[in-house]
């Protein structure tokens, strides 16, 4: 095979491009939320247990996923894990009524968890820790890019055929993307394409290889860990409320109808898109320009994300919908500088044998976070409105911070790294 130079950059982008089928089919659900809403006869109270289903099936299984493809490896098990859950997401078009929509969405939920776990893994085999948080930031753009063109391609092909149509389309790219991981993907050592000087600057500085993968109750037990879990927990909410949530919000009290939807709700995923990269290169130039250690250069960047994070809590005082799009892309834009920098976090402190786990707990952390929010919304929000609920997310990133700052002492590079 002919060498490719800067291959793991295009690793990355292989990645991105799972990260986009997963999210796709993901979000197809927060788009036709208003129609499956009249068609399925469910009250928003039910549509938050659908959500809910997804949520709590990746919850718990973000960890097993990672540990699996810690198991397995990254090839066979990425692969695996994006076949079934593109099938998944297809099974959709099965249902009748909401209780079986829980249940595909739960089973979508099974099998999507594999794929943060996954990418932070293949990020922490592919990259010396300083390129790190460029690496995550533009493979983390594949979940708003992917969330983004859920919009425009659910709508139109709701509009073409039908909303089951939407699900089989979306869940089919995922098939062919693990048909491509499963032929292009290997280890840096392994990779046939790899150059040797590349080869070299990846293994500079890596720490020495663990003698056993450290078990589940380890890792729980390190300090580390819950310094980046509790802050994940905090943030994710607004995550999970933009997917879910935006369409049905901009539906219910802002009166837009599909069209309207799909011209304005991929706003906010491009900005996230943006702030998910721009996050990424943030931390370099830090060290650069301030001469702020890694670990530093990464909580310092989750500050400034948190203090934009108080825009899409005042969506509540906007006069127009337009207004409240704004806000919402700021606070996608912010959101995704802090998922960026706590997932490379991950990648920095945990080695690359055991890192698959960790960040598999981590996610699980975050995910818990954002189910019982989601609940929350399903219980409040004809009750009192979204805009409370809203004004709530900014409190949990600031406190995700401050945990951040105040556990910066025992967040370290593993032995060796640089």
């Amino acid at each position: 095979m002919r060498r490719i130079a800067h291959l793991r950059w295009w690793i990355v982008g292989l990645i991105c491009a799972g990260t986009i089928a997963n999210y796709l089919a993901r979000n197809s659900l927060g788009v036709l939320a208003p129609q499956l809403k009249t068609v399925l006869h469910m009250s928003t109270e039910q549509y938050s247990y659908v959500v809910g289903g997804f949520q709590l099936a990746y919850t718990v299984m973000q960890p097993v996923a990672g540990m699996v493809v810690d198991r397995i490896g990254l090839r066979a098990g990425f692969a695996l894990f994006g076949a079934a859950w593109s099938v998944a997401n297809m099974l959709h078009a099965l249902v009748g009524g909401w209780i079986a929509l829980v249940f595909f969405r739960s089973l979508l939920g099974i099998f999507e968890s594999a794929a943060i776990p996954s990418g932070i893994k293949a990020i922490a085999e592919w990259f010396p820790a300083r390129e790190r948080s460029v690496a995550v930031g533009w493979f983390n753009a594949g979940t708003s890019l992917g969330s983004l063109l859920a919009v425009p391609v659910v709508a139109f092909v709701t509009l073409w055929a039908d909303w089951r149509m939407a699900f089989v389309v979306t869940g089919a790219v995922g098939l062919f993307w693990s048909l491509g991981w499963w032929a292009f993907y290997r280890r840096p050592a392994e990779h046939p394409a790899i150059t040797p000087q590349e080869l070299a600057l990846i293994a500079e500085g890596r720490p020495k290889p663990l003698d056993r993968r450290a078990s589940a109750r380890e890792i729980l037990g390190t300090a580390r860990f819950w310094i980046i879990a509790v802050p994940r927990f905090l943030a994710e909410p607004a995550w999970q409320t933009f997917s879910f949530w935006i369409p049905l919000y901009l539906a219910s009290e802002r009166g837009m109808d599909l069209k309207q939807i799909a011209l304005f709700a991929w706003l906010p995923f491009l900005a996230a898109d943006l702030g998910g990269v721009l996050g990424g290169y943030l931390s370099p130039f830090l060290v650069r320009r301030f001469r702020l250690k890694l670990i530093a250069s990464r909580v310092t960047g989750v500050a400034l994300a948190a203090v934009l994070m108080i825009a899409p809590s005042c969506i509540g005082l906007a006069a127009s919908p337009y207004t409240a799009i704004a806000l919402f892309c700021i606070g996608g834009f912010a959101h995704q500088m802090i998922s960026v920098l706590i997932n490379t976090l991950s990648a920095d402190v945990f080695t690359a044998e055991e890192v698959g786990a960790a960040n598999g707990f981590i996610g699980q952390a975050g995910w818990t976070g954002g189910l019982l929010f989601s609940l929350l919304i399903g219980q409040l929000a004809d009750k009192i409105g979204y805009a409370p609920l809203f004004g709530m997310l900014s409190v949990f990133d600031i406190l995700g911070a401050l945990v951040l700052v105040a556990g910066l002492r025992h967040l370290r590079l593993p032995e060796s790294a640089t």
